[in-house]
């Protein structure tokens, strides 16, 4: 399974529950995550996609660690299941 894939599916389930899940570009500021994910109720998680087994680049995980220290909710997501994981647990 490609990156492409969980990425298509993590978007389609975000707006089948309401939700928005933009994809996040930010000049000038590379290694940011993939998607933004808006939820019902208030949710906003960054969201980073990885094909199976996939693990962040240090640059990429620079930015999530910059993201946490202001107190935002950083998910690395390399599976279907992680969506519908953090689907269980958000709505």
């Amino acid at each position: 399974m490609r990156e492409r894939d969980i990425e298509t599916y993590l978007r389609d389930r975000i707006k089948a529950v309401g939700g928005w899940a933009p994809k996040w570009t930010s000049p000038g500021n590379s290694g940011v995550p993939d998607r933004i994910v808006f939820l019902p109720g208030g949710h906003i998680i960054f969201v980073e996609l990885k094909a199976p087994g996939g693990k962040p680049r240090p640059l990429q995980l620079a930015q999530h660690k910059r993201l946490r220290g202001l107190g935002c909710d950083v998910r690395v997501i390399d599976s279907k299941e992680q969506v519908d994981d953090l689907l269980k647990e958000l709505t």
